[in-house]
């Protein structure tokens, strides 16, 4: 029991009864797919709340003490574990609502927990309030429930067209229900259920709280009253009831009541119409298929006991409470006798039948017909049924079909009746008091109930037989188009009947024969007839023998009496100025004259409403001249009501543009509306005064609201500008004059007899200050003041109403503030719920304020920009300033949020709702407005509660409906529907709007975002948790969700994609923005679980609207991305990785399982498993199913084909209307273009233009829908690039953002190449539109650069490529890696000739993917080297491989590719040419049959590249200036040098760079002589240090230049020496520039490297032999060359003397100085360039000494005799060039420098050596590494303090490797220099001592002239080896060697030379030379010099 009496929180009274509703809402009116069986369940389920209908769980003393127990045992509560302790208040509640409702107690506290859980939904009520609401719900939905099943039934009135299946589902379900005494349930129900006595119920309660509420209680319970007598009804419109049933049906009417004016109400009369229905026959007529199954199931027709049992009820003579009831069900079943007798079966019922006559006197005495009028029709919900009209047209039709001869009785009655009449009042008695009106009655009621037709069936032209052959198109009748068929007898009889009633009519009838015809007349059709009865009966008869005129019911008689009432009542015109005016002698027209008149004026304006041909017809016709006529009386003293219906028929006739032109103008020559004074004239005159004298002493106001109407249809056409021209100043003014201050203004303060009167008034002149205002577009001649010329002298010309109008509303004039207290007492009106009178009328004025705010709010823009272009003297102010002033009635400023609160009645008045939210958002568009809106929006808290609610409100609405067309307004509820939708849209966009503005704004406050405190602080929550209100959030978010549990998906996206679209815009707007994204996105992720459920159902596919299925998506990826960078920012693994997962997986996930449909997938699998197959199928991973649903195709719209119009000028005006919409597309505005196209074909003039002009309209059409489609595909295009650049950002941020371990590299591989294979192939399809490809290309571009990296990094970590190498490269297999390659060469080429910046990216991309072949750096270990043989056979390793395969493709693509690669390198765009030449240097370093070098250099393409260098030179020295410039150019000119240094590494190569000029082209280039100043532009230097200082840019210049010819001196060889010639040339034509970076003070790093390259090329150039070589070049020049080589060498063995001496250490400790941090590699690499440019000089030493001669005794000296060491730090000393550049020169170096360098390379080879045997060590015991050091050797590689802290372990290893393998690097090559080093300072030593020790013959200064003297000067002072020279003419000097010099020397040396060196010396040739160089050079050198040191001293 314990199990059973748990609580269900849903509360079964509610919950379950609101679920079953929705099932059968979906089958039955929504005809969703699978319903049926859901429906089937929820039936069974549910099948005892029907059978025992809105009957309560019983009370039970054990549910009380269950309950009593509650607070403090606690209660078992379904779905939650353990028992809930519930609190005594709840409690004490419970037992209040069980008694109240007497209801069992365990429901009531259902109810009240339910309510608790509801509350948010209902703002401002308590729990127990919301309780009493869901328990009527409960009961509403099963009342509405049983409506919609009975009406989904077959039977005999009506079908829904739903499946075969349902109905019969619901069909047995039913009548089971019938079956066990539904009716009677009914029927008691209806009895019991009392809206007043369940009031006093729930007062005494205290269970109603506010107005809304008790408005909603109230509805509930009629609704529920409403729905079961519903059911009823619609059971007897499609079947029968049974005897009994019909019985206790007729009994419950017995009883029945009318309300106070006598009418029933809605309730009671679905109850009549049931019975009506029971005895209805006619259906039998219609003759359908079905008619012999209808026979059988009739009880009519098959119970004899049933018709016996209704009859003897309906003959029984006790009076009903109603009799007229009892007469009308008494006529139904007389014509039901009657249609009976007629069928061949009724001959069984003769004894019935025959009391058919009897039955309907009786019927007729009961008054049946007044009743039915007063009765029935008067209940409002009569008109608004279409089959109760319809039921009562078959018995007011049959009636007079059926009993032909009762109705001649009653005309005979009638007439007999108005002869009496006629005596009485001759002989001025009293007429008889017992005259019975029945045909009078009948008049009245067929007038009355044709007259509205809100379906327009047009069932009165069942009473128009057709005499001639209509020629009307739009015929709906099936038999009214053919005249020549017989119409069927009743409608003969009908017409019979209309046409003889008019016959010699008796005065008394005429009124209502009016009547009756003015209904008769409702309908297009039927006024057609109508008038043409009038006309016919109006010609004279022929037989007429007495010659009168015809029937006084005509045209002819009708206007005949209004032409003598003008004519007699005109004579009797006062004089205007008497004071008889006041009260005009009515002696003219007697009341029952008025009545006649206002009769036929009716009918005439309905006739005429309807009719165009009448309209027309009547208004030219001579006689008649109705509008003259009518014109003329309204100038006559009539009564103000009969002025009111003629200006109402004027208005009918007003209808016809034809008509009202004319109209306007008589209406200004009467004067009806005083707009001209005569001159003398004391008063007005006119309406004016009727207005002010008669109308408001009367209290009534029937002339004002017709003259409203007639100007209302007035001026929906044109308005005459010319009207009362010569008069006055012409147009319109005086008429909105008169509106305005004499009808609006005063409206509030007039009395009126008729409350309603009042809101009558103000809608109908609103209405006209509406459609002028609708009409109005500013005009820049609206703003310049004209001049009209008026009796001779000039007045200021009337401007247009619009503008007028507008001006009001842009100042603070009396009518804005008329409006906006109008809107004020409409929502305080509103806020009471009650009806009153007028209401409607009042919702109808306050909807045209609305609607005058939000277009002046729409017009003002261009209404102020023009009035500021013109200058003219006009002041206004915006309008959306002028709503923020203060309210005269409340004293506050509050318009706004007065407006603001229609929201909150969206569901009552939505158009109020839709215009408010309009005006809102114009509004929001300002923000200094937002932040004082937020303030008064949240001023008082009930009001702010209150918007809150009405925002909300509108955004819940379930009715909304998206997609149905503007036009379509047809059906109410459907233009209600998308109304609603439509404010939806609005109140998303206001958000939108104001996120986008600064806060406090006011989307934070409807969000539910703290405004008070910082944003960020906001803390969000489910709603009703911690007192959080319900805001627009959780609306936006309750959209959203629904459905996103089952597989279909959000409903929204598919049934309203616009809203859902903007719905997740505002969801991204709110993550993306700093401020909320911290609480949107937890609240988001916790309470929600958002974006992981909406994710899971990507792609949204939606054929009929592909365009917002692509934008949802958009957002939702966008979104999506930040999630994955917030989450993996904050470490939320397990957040990032379900995403990650969702997104990027391809096994199939068993999700969905819990919807209670077993999920397909499960089925799938089972049977796959079943069958064996491979059980894991592989699914789409879910982005690139999302991929698949971009489309890149996109159709475009061909060109026009125009006949008349210019094509060009056309497009010309199509983009001049064009212009950028809200969501930023650029599209045309095809109303504006509309509108200039056709003021084009109307200012065509001629007949011509008149014949053409349907073709010229047709051709405009066409542009139209032409421009209509393109701005569809611009939008569609839009949304896809949208989509895909969200794709493409979820994809990088997938790959970048998110920890790398969380998706594993084999994985990441694969699912990069399947990302790249999709887009290829979806860019590469032949229809793939190219706007998408830049974002493709970029996608490409990132995706490569990650796999590159993937594949690396995977190869870094050890896979190594041993084993790689049969299976292919890394986890990607190589063929994947070849697909991808051709995808990508083929874009490459498919994008053609345009697109560069495009290829930019695929050049990247390209670039990317040919490094995964680049072999990684591997340490160099000095070991013994393979063979060469070994490395021949050795086989090809894993990247050589892909390589040479990479290479093959590349080729395959033959030179299109070349073509296209060195176009973009040649020319274009900066970045595609720099990665242009990249992707050829690359391919150039991989091509080993030099093909692409060949076609480079074949196609020009090399010479255009250097021959562009001389034209680079000017943009590089504008690079030089201080200020610095945009850098393009020299990143170019870098890419450029690389590429031709490339090209150069090979021989072929080098010698085309020479053949094409490069050297001469550089030798022109001016930019390598200007040096900047190093100090000069320190001031300048660029902070961030991007840009680098002159010096800097200057050095990048030169540096690849030197690089370039290194690269040529070494691949020309020796036999080629026309390089060496070429570049000596350019070092001497820029020598300058050569010798002052030689002589370089400030050593720095880039100095050095510098050095390093100069000195390199010197020593290959700067020699003797190369001149001769060079070519001819004549003596003096030769001379002049010579000078400057000798001056290279002098520099460069001082610069030696610098660099091997004094200042080397110097130099190493600045290095560290400058930068602590980088100290280490700073070190090194000045160390290398160091070393590199002693080598470099070192080896021109050798050089020269080797060119000069083979022997040592012909050998030049470069080095002087002196062995001692240079001076070792104070660099003092003259020896070694000091600072001071004059002495610099002075003395050639000594030999003693050498000595130095030698020792120092020694030196430093070994500490080199050991640093290298070090870092190996560590390499191969990498793992063992301490953590500290491996952070040390990481910290270089890591930018930023912090750096080596943040990344992972993995990585921190990979850094350290990687420094290891730079360093060891590093010291290899510091060794192999240092080892050269030291074999060329052997070398130099050896020859110089040789000379010096064995052949020099030093000098003494007495024996001058020996020979040996003269040789040695010779040779110190020869021209071509000046090494020794000391400059000028100078003389010798210093260059005498005496033989003191010579012993020191031998000296000096043999104690520098010492053992300790040898043997440093030898072991250097042990532990390298041995691999690297020539073994024993070193030994045999040491060996020699040694063997000199030792000789004997001469």
């Amino acid at each position: 029991m314990a199990a059973q009496m748990a609580v269900n929180s849903g509360a079964s009274l509610w919950g379950p009864l609101k679920e079953l509703w929705e099932t059968v809402e979906g089958a039955v009116l929504r005809r969703q797919p699978e319903s049926v069986h859901l429906l089937d369940l929820q039936l069974k389920k549910h099948k005892p709340h029907f059978v025992s209908l809105f009957k309560n769980p019983a009370k039970s003393a054990e549910q009380r003490e269950k309950v009593r127990k509650a607070s403090t045992e606690g209660i078992a509560i379904q779905g939650q574990q353990g028992s809930r302790l519930l609190p005594e208040q709840l409690l004490t509640e419970a037992f209040i609502l069980s008694d109240l409702f007497d209801i069992g107690e365990l429901a009531a506290l259902e109810l009240l927990l339910a309510g608790e859980h509801q509350q948010p939904h209902f703002p401002g009520l308590t729990r127990g309030l919301v309780a009493v609401l869901l328990y009527w719900d409960g009961k509403f939905c099963v009342a509405n429930s049983l409506r919609s099943l009975i009406q989904s039934r077959q039977g005999k009135t009506f079908t829904l067209e739903l499946s075969g299946e349902l109905v019969a589902l619901t069909t047995r379900f039913t009548d089971e229900l019938m079956s066990q005494g539904l009716t009677k349930r009914i029927l008691s129900l209806v009895s019991e259920i009392n809206v007043t006595r369940e009031f006093e119920r729930l007062q005494k309660e205290r269970g109603l709280g506010n107005e809304k509420h008790r408005k909603e209680v109230s509805d509930l319970i009629k609704e529920c009253r409403q729905a079961l007598a519903d059911s009823l009804f619609s059971w007897t419109c499609q079947s029968s009831l049974t005897k009994d049933d019909t019985l206790a049906l007729i009994g419950h009417l017995e009883t029945m009541t009318a309300e106070a004016d006598g009418s029933l109400d809605s309730v009671n009369l679905a109850l009549v119409m049931a019975l009506l229905y029971c005895l209805d026959v006619s259906f039998l007529e219609q003759g359908t298929e079905d008619r012999e199954d209808l026979l059988q199931a009739l009880p009519l027709l098959t119970e004899r006991q049933y018709v016996s049992a209704v009859h003897s009820r309906l003959m029984d003579s006790q009076p009903w409470k109603l009799p007229g009831l009892q007469a009308v069900c008494r006529l139904a079943w007389a014509l039901a006798l009657r249609a009976l007798s007629q069928l061949p079966q009724g001959s069984a019922l003769v004894e019935f039948t025959e009391a058919d006559e009897a039955l309907a006197d009786q019927a007729l005495l009961g008054d049946v017909f007044l009743f039915m009028k007063e009765g029935m029709l008067g209940c409002e919900s009569c008109g608004q049924e279409e089959f109760y009209i319809r039921r009562i047209h078959s018995l007011i039709t049959d009636f007079l079909a059926l009993m032909p001869v009762k109705v001649k009785q009653l005309r005979n009655r009638a007439d007999e009746d108005a002869r009496l009449v006629h005596m009485s009042l001759q002989m001025g008695s009293e007429p008889p008091s017992s005259l019975r009106k029945d045909l009078d009655h009948l008049m009245v009621l067929i007038g009355e109930f044709y007259s509205k037709d809100i379906f327009g069936l047009e069932l009165g032209l069942e009473f128009w037989c057709p005499t001639e052959s209509l020629q009307h198109t739009s015929l709906q009748g099936s038999y009214l188009g053919m005249a020549l068929q017989r119409p069927p007898h009743k409608q003969v009889v009908l017409s019979k009947f209309v046409r003889q009633m008019g016959d010699l009519l008796p005065s008394t009838l005429y009124i209502s024969y009016l009547r009756m015809l003015k209904g008769l007349a409702n309908g297009p059709q039927c006024a057609h007839y109508c008038f043409s009865l009038l006309k016919t009966n109006g010609a004279p008869h022929g037989d007429n023998i007495q010659g009168v005129a015809g029937s006084p019911v005509s045209w002819e008689h009708f206007f005949h009496s209004l032409m003598l009432y003008h004519e007699n009542l005109r004579r009797d015109l006062p004089n205007p100025d008497t004071s008889h005016y006041r009260h005009p002698p009515l002696r003219g027209i007697t009341q029952r004259e008025l009545e006649g008149l206002t009769a036929f004026l009716q009918l005439l304006t309905t006739i005429v409403t309807w009719s165009e041909n009448a309209r027309l017809a009547l208004c030219e016709h001579p006689q008649w001249t109705p509008v003259v006529v009518m014109l003329g009386l309204l100038q006559c003293s009539v009564p103000p009501v009969l002025k009111g219906e003629l200006l109402h028929c004027l208005a009918a006739f007003g209808k016809s543009p034809e008509i009202a032109a004319s109209l306007w103008q008589s209406l200004e020559y009467t004067q009806i509306l005083q707009t001209v004074r005569a001159p003398g004239q004391r008063q007005a005159a006119g309406i004016e005064v009727e207005l002010n004298e008669i109308e408001s002493s009367c209290e009534e106001y029937p002339l004002t609201r017709a003259f409203c109407q007639l100007m209302s249809t007035l001026v929906e056409g044109s308005l005459p500008v010319n009207l009362g021209a010569g008069l006055r100043v012409p147009g319109f003014e005086p008429y909105l004059t008169f509106l305005r201050d004499a009808v609006f203004l005063p409206f509030p303060t007039r009395a009126y007899r008729r409350p309603a009167e009042k809101w009558e008034v103000a809608d109908a002149v609103l209405e006209v200050f509406h459609k002028l205002l609708r009409d109005y577009e500013p005009q820049p001649s609206d703003f310049v003041q004209e001049m009209v010329e008026l009796q001779g002298e000039q007045v200021p010309a009337h401007k247009p109403p619009g503008h007028s109008i507008m001006f009001h509303l842009l100042n603070d004039s009396p009518m804005l503030a008329l409006c906006l207290s109008l809107l004020e007492e409409g929502v305080r009106q509103l806020d009471t719920y009650a009806p009153f009178p007028g209401k409607k009328q009042l919702e109808s004025a306050v909807l045209h304020c609305l609607c005058l705010l939000d277009l002046a709010l729409q017009k003002e823009v261009m209404f102020m920009d023009l009035l500021r272009e013109s200058q003219a003297s006009l002041l206004v102010s915006p309008l959306e300033q002028l709503l923020q002033g203060v309210s005269p009635q409340t004293r506050r400023a509050d318009h706004i949020v007065n407006i603001a609160r229609y929201l909150y009645h969206s569901s009552s008045n939505p158009e109020a709702a839709f215009q408010s939210a309009k005006i809102l958002r114009h509004i929001a568009r300002y923000p200094n407005i937002q932040m004082r809106l937020v303030g008064d929006f949240t001023h008082d808290q009930a009001v702010s509660e209150k918007l809150m609610a009405g925002f909300v409100e509108c955004l819940d609405n379930d009715e909304a409906e998206e997609g149905i067309e503007k036009g379509d307004d047809s059906d109410a509820l459907k233009k209600i529907a998308r109304i609603q939708h439509e404010t939806q849209i609005h109140i998303l966009n206001l958000l939108i709007t104001s996120l986008e503005l600064k806060t406090p704004n006011l989307a934070l406050y409807l969000l539910g975002y703290e405004v008070k405190k910082p944003v960020s602080s906001t803390n969000l929550q489910d709603p009703g948790v911690l007192g959080c209100p319900r805001s627009c959030l959780h609306a936006i978010l309750s959209l959203l969700q629904r459905g996103s549990e089952k597989r279909s998906g959000p409903l929204l996206s598919r049934q309203a994609p616009h809203l859902a679209e903007l719905c997740y815009q505002v969801i991204y707007q709110l993550c993306a923005c700093a401020d909320t994204s911290g609480p949107t996105m937890r609240y988001l992720r916790t309470s929600q679980d958002f974006l992981f459920s909406h994710l899971q159902h990507l792609p949204f596919i939606l054929p009929s609207n592909q365009i917002a299925a692509l934008s949802q998506m958009s957002w939702l990826m966008k979104t999506a991305a930040i999630e994955l960078r917030v989450t993996s920012l904050n470490r939320q693994r397990s957040h990032t990785q379900r995403l990650v997962n969702l997104l990027l997986d391809d096994q199939p996930h068993t999700q969905h399982a819990a919807d209670g449909e077993s999920g397909m997938e499960e089925q799938t699998r089972s049977v796959s498993g079943f069958l064996h197959f491979d059980t894991v199928s592989k699914v789409r991973r879910k982005l690139l199913s999302v991929l698949d649903a971009i489309d890149f195709s996109q159709d475009v719209p061909e060109l026009l084909q125009l006949d008349f119009f210019e094509r060009t000028q056309i497009e010309q005006v199509i983009s001049n209307c064009e212009h950028v919409n809200e969501q930023g597309h650029t599209v045309c505005n095809v109303k504006l273009l509309h509108r200039v196209l056709v003021a084009e074909v109307n200012a065509l003039q001629g007949m011509a233009a008149i014949g053409q002009r349907p073709l010229l309209m047709e051709e405009v059409n066409s542009i139209l829908q032409q421009v209509v489609e393109r701005n569809r595909v611009r939008r569609s295009l839009s949304a896809k690039r949208h989509a895909l650049q969200s794709w493409r950002s979820l994809v990088e941020t997938l790959l970048t953002a998110c920890p790398a371990d969380l998706i594993p590299a084999d994985d990441r591989q694969l699912i990069i190449r399947d990302l790249l294979l999709d887009l290829h192939d979806k860019v590469l399809s032949e229809d793939a539109a190219g706007e998408l490809m830049p974002i493709v290309a970029g996608a490409v571009f990132t995706l490569t650069a990650h796999l590159s990296q993937s594949v690396l990094s995977e190869q870094q970590q050890g896979a190594g490529l041993e084993g790689a190498a049969s299976s292919g490269f890394a986890s990607i297999a190589n063929s994947a890696l070849h697909l991808i390659l051709r995808k990508l060469l083929d874009f490459i080429l498919c994008t053609g000739g345009g697109f560069q910046r495009l290829r930019a990216h695929l050049y990247g991309s390209l670039l990317y993917y040919l490094q995964i072949a680049q072999k990684p750096e591997e340490p160099d270990t000095l070991q013994t080297g393979k063979s060469m043989w070994e490395r021949l056979t050795a086989p090809e390793d894993g990247f050589s491989k892909l390589q040479r395969e990479n290479l093959a493709i590349i080729e395959s693509y033959g030179t299109a590719l070349m073509e296209v690669v060195c176009r973009d390198a040649c020319d274009g765009h900066e970045i595609g040419r720099m990665l242009a030449l990249a992707v050829l240097d690359r391919i150039l370093s991989i091509d080993r049959q030099n093909q692409w070098l060949v076609y480079l250099c074949n196609s020009g393409y090399l010479r255009v590249l250097v021959e562009s260098l001389r034209q680079d030179d000017a943009t590089l020295q504008g690079l030089l200036t201080p200020q610095p410039p945009l850098l393009k150019p020299l990143y170019i000119y870098e890419s450029k040098m690389a590429l031709l240094t490339r090209v150069a590494k090979t021989g072929q190569g080098a010698v085309e760079l020479l053949r094409c000029g490069l050297v001469s082209q550089l030798m022109e280039c001016q930019v390598f002589d200007m040096i900047p100043d190093s100090d000069a532009h320190r001031v300048m230097r660029d902070q961030s240090g991007f840009i680098p200082s002159p010096l800097d840019r200057y050095r990048q210049i030169l540096l690849p230049t030197l690089r370039l010819f290194q690269v040529i001196l070494t691949s020309t060889t020796t036999n080629h020496q026309q390089g060496a010639a070429q570049v000596l040339q350019w070092l001497i034509v820029h020598a300058d520039t050569i010798q002052s970076l030689l002589r370089c003070q400030e050593l720095s790093m880039r100095a050095l490297q510098e050095l390093s390259l100069l000195t390199g090329i010197i020593s290959k150039t700067a020699l003797p032999g190369v001149l001769e070589m060079g070519g001819e070049v004549n003596g003096a020049a030769l001379l002049e060359f010579q000078g400057h080589i000798n001056r290279f060498q002098r520099l460069c063995l001082s610069l030696l003397g610098r660099l091997a001496g004094s200042e080397r250490e110097r130099l190493l400790k600045q290095a560290e100085m400058a930068a602590p941090g980088e100290s280490a590699e700073r070190r090194e690499e000045m160390e290398v360039a160091m070393q590199q440019v002693c080598a470099n000089i070192m080896e021109y030493c050798q050089t020269l000494l080797l060119q000069s001669s083979a022997q040592a005794q012909f050998s030049i000296c470069l080095f002087g005799p002196s062995g001692g060491e240079p001076a070792g730090r104070d660099a003092g000393r003259a020896d070694l060039s000091s600072t001071l550049p004059s002495v610099a020169y002075s003395r050639a170096p000594s030999l003693g420098l050498v000595l130095y360098l030698l020792k120092n390379s020694a030196a430093d080879f070994f500490r080199f050596h050991q640093s290298h045997r070090q870092s190996l060590g560590k390499l191969q015991s990498l793992e063992q590494l301490p953590p500290e050091e491996l952070k040390e050797l990481c910290q270089g590689l890591v930018s930023g303090p912090g750096g080596v802290e943040k990344i992972s372990s993995v990585q921190r290893s990979l850094l350290a490797k990687r420094r290891l393998v730079q360093l060891i690097n590093n010291r290899a090559k510091l060794l192999a220099l240092c080892s050269y080093v030291i074999e060329t300072c052997l070398f130099v030593l050896w020859r110089h001592l040789e000379y010096y020790l064995l052949y020099c013959t030093p000098t003494d200064p007495k024996d001058s002239l020996l020979p040996g003297v003269s040789a040695y000067r010779s040779r110190l002072g020869d021209d071509s080896f000046g090494g020794l020279r000391a400059g000028g003419g100078r003389g010798l000097g210093l260059s005498r060697v005496s033989q003191q010099d010579l012993d020191q020397l031998q000296t000096e040396m043999a104690t520098g030379f010492g053992e300790a060196l040898q043997r440093k010396l030898l072991e250097v040739e042990g532990l390298y030379s041995q691999v690297r160089s020539r073994y024993t050079f070193i030994q045999a050198l040491v060996r020699r010099i040694r063997g000199l040191l030792r000789q004997p001293k001469s």
